[in-house]
């Protein structure tokens, strides 16, 4: 093999010794051949596309199977224009003689066949993360590297053998996991699927059957558990494959979906849906949130989203009178048992709105049946009677296309209503749900409005649905006035064709409009949450109705929940319906320095005696800072001066005004985030009891190097 023009390696002056070419010439011939193999893959792939786009469209099954190959060749390509050589995460030495294995973020072959990345997601690359020490998995060592503008720039051993140095080891005092953990922040969480660790890799890698909680205290990495467990998840889980259903990533909050955005597209996987709870509803993007804290409990009680149901019942009560239509071929008419018995054919589970079709079909046959088929033409019939004005306004008021929105601030304005539809709720209770404005909508609101909607459908669709059906009546209609004009005009061929047939085949369908999905309502194959200490059980109802099979993935920490969590995991989970939940513990502190987590420590342990406080493995060597809130932008400006590169964050003032590189947010939207300098300021305002020490501990251990501590 020939060896590379250029050096995939350039590392600085002071790691000479590394650059020796025993220790570093295997990687060079490997990188050379994995150039070699992405420029071939690249260049064949575009001129793939370039076909494919160019033959026309076709229809059916190969139309299909073009769009297709199409999709899977651009996921392939954007991801090779994606990475280069940095591709490769690093190499692992088997034990039994055989070549290093180098793993990928996705596998390639050369043209001959052979093996050049391994996917992080295969069983075969299963070692390089698991290995460990006290247990190698048949490894003699494990390389990472550290890649910067394509080139690598550092790379760190481990042997697990006692020959291990026998295979031209280049060992360090530091691994590449703790360099990782000392480096500058950015406003993207940064990619460490390089240096993954063995408890973390079997989370990412357990089954997806029950529900699976990730608890772990602050920086113990469980956001980085999720991310990789779904890209995991969606390529190696049969459950999870293709056509079944796919994975939702839920965060709690835009600012959290946007640091960690990149994520997933860095690890191969682009068909994971990401979307906070606000997301879910279409109200969510301009709720606010509840003010009286009473009603956010009444709220949060899944009793409250079980209301839903009898007070869309209240929507489908058949008519308790008759009614008599006269139609040019005569009389017809309904009784209330006609009306019950077309009531009662809506499909089970069908959407009220879309079974309102369904029974007005029903309405229309038990008509229709009362006269002679042979005599009367039926489609004819069917309109008269559709255009009835008694008729249509009797059935519109049984059972009226209703709106979620309506039905939901009908509970916040007529107590009445809600009395009937939640009978358990106190009178005091009733008249504290109710509101003046009753679609100002609140966050709390949205578990209801998410019910009413799953309940309801929309009723637009039925609608439309409606109108495409008229303009496919009219289509019908137009061709066959073309079908007899033909016939009557004597045309030889018209004479054997069969009408029905001609006139069907001649409808043009293209004058419907396509249905667009709603692409978070589900079904989806597996859940992922992150922070989901916060989540009520209302709130959960909105996932559980995304997710039939109960597949889940929990993230979070019991001592981070600003309302309290007194329950264990399991009694939480059993109580939100999921019913086969195992747990998987996070104990190490990864991010947050012990210096930072001495100071965090006795903040949460003073409302939460029992709370998981992970221990920290490393320190920055800077004390936490207890300052004036006056020296506020001095203890800013400076550390942006001194720091280049990294990012800060003030928390707790809503006066600071954001600026390049330093963010400004409440504790509660900084959560699952992380910065180099955090400013906390006047954190004894946060309030007394479980929530104002949840807000310190969770601003508090934002901190990756430095904490200011700020008071009046």
């Amino acid at each position: 093999m020939n060896s590379p023009s250029v050096s995939a390696f350039h590392l600085p002056e002071r790691l000479t010794a590394k650059s020796d070419p025993v220790l570093i010439a295997r990687d060079e011939q490997q990188f050379a051949a994995i150039a070699d193999t992405l420029a071939r893959q690249t260049a064949g792939l575009e001129a793939r596309l370039e076909e494919l786009r160019l033959r026309p469209g076709g229809h059916g099954q190969s139309g299909l199977e073009r769009d297709l190959e199409i999709h899977q060749a651009t996921a392939r390509l954007r991801m090779l224009r994606r990475f280069t050589l940095d591709a490769c995460l690093g190499r692992m030495v088997p034990d039994d003689g055989s070549d290093p294995i180098y793993i990928g973020r996705f596998g390639l072959r050369d043209a001959g066949g052979r093996r050049l990345l391994v996917d992080w997601r295969t069983p075969a690359a299963e070692p390089f993360f698991a290995a460990s020490f006290a247990s190698p998995h048949g490894l003699v060592s494990r390389r990472r590297y550290r890649w910067t503008g394509g080139r690598v720039t550092d790379y760190w051993d481990e042997v697990f053998t006692a020959d291990g140095l026998d295979h031209t080891a280049a060992l360090d005092d530091q691994s590449a996991f703790i360099a990782s953990l000392g480096a500058s922040r950015s406003p993207r969480m940064r990619d460490v699927l390089g240096t993954i660790q063995s408890d973390q890799d079997a989370i990412i890698r357990a089954g997806s059957r029950g529900a699976l909680v990730v608890d772990g205290g602050p920086g113990t990495g469980k956001t980085v558990v999720a991310l990789h467990r779904a890209a995991y998840l969606v390529y190696a889980d049969p459950l999870l494959g293709e056509g079944r259903g796919g994975v939702l990533f839920v965060g709690p909050s835009p600012a959290y979906l946007s640091y960690v955005e990149d994520v997933l597209p860095s690890l191969g996987e682009e068909s994971v849906q990401t979307c906070t709870l606000r997301d879910l509803v279409a109200e969510g993007a301009t709720a606010r949130p509840e003010e009286d804290p009473r009603v956010a409990r009444l709220k949060a009680d899944a009793r409250l989203v079980d209301a839903i149901e009898p007070a869309v019942a209240l929507y489908e009560e058949p008519p308790t009178q008759g009614i008599v239509i006269g139609t040019q071929w005569g009389e017809v008419s309904l009784t209330p048992g006609d009306w019950a018995e077309a009531f009662s054919s809506a499909e089970s589970g069908l959407p009220h709105n879309e079974a309102r079709d369904q029974v007005w079909e029903t309405v229309l046959d038990i008509l229709s049946d009362q006269l002679d088929p042979e005599e009367v033409p039926l489609h004819q019939l069917r309109r008269s009677l559709s255009r009835n004005e008694a008729l249509t306004r009797m059935f519109g008021r049984a059972w009226p296309l209703v709106e979620a929105s309506v039905l939901v601030s009908d509970l916040w304005s007529v107590p009445a209503y809600l009395r009937r539809c939640a009978p358990w709720l106190a009178p005091v209770e009733v008249e504290l749900l109710q509101r003046g404005d009753a679609t100002a909508w609140t966050v709390s609101d949205l578990p209801l409005l998410d019910a009413a909607r799953r309940r309801l459908g929309d009723p637009a669709a039925s609608r439309r649905r409606r109108e495409r059906e008229a303009r496919l009546a009219e289509e019908r209609e137009y061709m066959a006035q073309v079908v007899d004009r033909l016939k009557e005009a004597g045309d030889e061929m018209m004479t054997w064709l069969d009408g029905d047939d001609l006139r069907n085949s001649l409808v043009d369908e293209s004058v419907l409009d396509a249905i667009d999905p709603d692409l978070l309502a589900g079904p989806f194959a597996h859940v992922v949450v992150d922070e989901a200490q916060e989540l009520t059980d209302a709130e959960w109802r909105m996932l559980l109705s995304r997710c039939p099979s109960r597949s889940f993935t929990v993230v979070g920490d019991r001592a981070q929940a600003r309302h309290g969590f007194r329950e264990s995991w399991q009694e939480r989970l059993e109580r939100a319906g999921l019913t086969h939940v195992s747990i998987a513990s996070l104990t190490v502190n990864y991010r947050t320095p012990s210096e930072v987590m001495a100071e965090a420590e006795p903040a949460i342990r003073a409302a939460i005696p029992d709370a998981n406080v992970p221990t920290s493995i490393r320190t920055s060597g800077v004390p936490v800072r207890h300052a004036s809130v006056s020296e506020r932008d001095r203890i800013v400006d400076s550390w942006v001066e001194e720091h280049p590169d990294g990012v800060a964050c003030v928390i707790g003032d809503p006066t600071f005004a954001p600026r390049d590189r330093v963010r400004s947010l409440t504790p509660e939207l900084a959560k699952g985030l992380e910065f180099d300098l955090v400013v906390l300021v006047e954190p004894s305002a946060f309030g007394e009891g479980i929530e104002g020490a949840v807000d310190r501990y969770v601003a508090m251990t934002r901190a990756t190097q430095q904490l200011a501590v700020l008071a009046g």
